[in-house]
């Protein structure tokens, strides 16, 4: 039992969260170091999701830890507006290092609900800038995440995240990637690139005189990790450009190392014009978002900004570039570069690869698996029409184990610390595997 009261604990208005269920039975975390949590229990529980998707080097990181710490004595906060500290600078010149070639303008937010907030207030004015104000559309795509923002529900393609909350902004969406015929396939399958065709029909419907941007993640996280199929981001970079779209790559999962690579662009091959990011960045530790942005978008304010004392973007965050988050992230950021962490990720991908694709016989249940990098998505089939019953039964009991995953909608996710060892690895999905055949 938690020593919370009760009191306390109706007090607390959880995200993204069955409340209810939760404080009837609170699975409370006490402490976390390496690649393991702490109940309050004490009980030793892995961390099969990196926090969310946010710690990669595992937990209690000193380097970060003593860079914040040494922060936090020296400059706590300095205002975002009309001034600067020099771990703004620094972090996002490091920032730059991982982005492809000519991304190199970085503005900070506080997450990354605030990075794609910011990436299409600044697609819509980046088009008037350029005196094409009717491009004001934007195009997302099915099973899409991009934050809780309205924004970010309006071109995301969760349900579940969306039928609530009504009308948001104006946005349309891309069918999702999951072609018929490639569940369970390892990694990018070869079929489905032509799902990307279907941008040409929104075109051909709205005209591409009044789309701003086109909005996708590289690979999809929060609806199940959807890998891209072979040729499809590829063929959405041709038809934005044939058709003077921007094109935005939703990287808060996928940036600094999770796909075995810098960034998922890097991963898949494709450069867009705008990648917002979050997570990764500064190992978790303290809230933190940034988009980087191709320089011919930085110039065209620049150039057209009025007098040089003017704002050229009237637009920012309290929290933007806050002085313990860019510490936190320039020791992030040298931690993974120093310990070649993409590297090592994309050196363990193919051992990852068939563990979790180990589990297909696990399970009747289990109706899909897909993988990418270090992260898997499985997908369970319902239980008497409640798809999301069988992946709960799966967590909790996965909890009870010492394992942490994630169950959203019909599917686990699994996305370990990049430092995670093979042995856990085999502990995790074998812990899995008892877990499904229980089903």
């Amino acid at each position: 039992m938690s020593n919370l009261t009760k009191n306390q604990l109706d007090s607390h208005w959880m995200p993204y969260s069955g409340n209810r269920e939760f404080k009837r039975d609170p699975r409370i975390i006490a402490s976390a170091d390496g690649c393991y949590y702490k109940d309050n229990h004490g009980r030793k529980i892995f961390d099969g999701l990196s926090g969310l998707w946010t710690c990669g080097l595992g937990h209690n990181v000193e380097s970060i830890n003593e860079a914040v710490s040494n922060q936090v004595r020296t400059l706590d906060y300095s205002p975002a507006f009309q001034f600067g500290h020099e771990k703004s600078f620094l972090l996002a010149e490091k920032i730059t290092e991982f982005m492809p070639s000519g991304l190199n303008r970085i503005f900070f937010t506080g997450s990354g609900s605030e990075s794609v907030d910011t990436a299409l207030k600044v697609a819509r004015a980046y088009w008037r800038k350029k005196g094409h104000g009717t491009k004001t559309k934007f195009i997302g795509r099915v099973k899409g995440y991009h934050g809780a923002g309205i924004s970010g529900f309006s071109v995301g393609g969760i349900p579940a995240n969306r039928t609530l909350y009504g009308q948001g902004l104006d946005a349309y969406h891309l069918p999702d990637t999951q072609a018929p015929g490639t569940e369970f396939t390892k990694g990018m399958s070869e079929i489905g690139s032509d799902r990307a065709n279907a941008l040409l029909d929104l075109i051909t419907l709205h005209d591409a005189s009044n789309i701003a941007a086109v909005i996708v993640e590289p690979m999809s996280g929060s609806a199940g990790v959807i890998v891209p199929p072979q040729g499809y981001l590829k063929r959405l970079r041709e038809i934005c450009d044939q058709h003077n779209i921007l094109l935005i790559f939703d990287e808060v999962i996928t940036a600094f190392g999770r796909m075995g690579a810098n960034s998922g662009a890097e991963a898949f091959g494709v450069t867009p014009d705008i990648i917002t990011m979050a997570k990764q960045v500064t190992n978790g530790i303290i809230p933190m978002g940034a988009v980087a942005f191709k320089q011919e978008i930085y110039d065209t304010f620049m150039e057209h900004g009025g007098h040089d004392y003017m704002l050229e973007l009237p637009h920012g965050y309290t929290y933007s570039a806050h002085p313990i988050a860019c510490a936190a992230g320039l020791a992030s950021l040298s931690e993974l570069q120093e310990q070649q962490l993409p590297q090592r990720i994309k050196d363990m991908s193919g051992y990852w690869e068939e563990a979790v694709h180990s589990l297909r016989s696990s399970s009747d249940c289990i109706t899909d698996i897909r993988n990418y990098g270090l992260a898997a998505g499985i997908t369970l089939s319902a239980l008497n029409g409640q798809p999301a019953r069988r992946p709960y039964e799966v967590a909790m009991d996965m909890w009870a184990k010492g394992f942490y995953v994630r169950y959203g909608g019909d599917t686990i996710q699994i996305a370990p610390p990049f430092i995670t060892e093979r042995s856990e690895i085999d502990s995790l999905i074998n812990a899995l595997g008892e877990s499904f055949s229980t089903l």
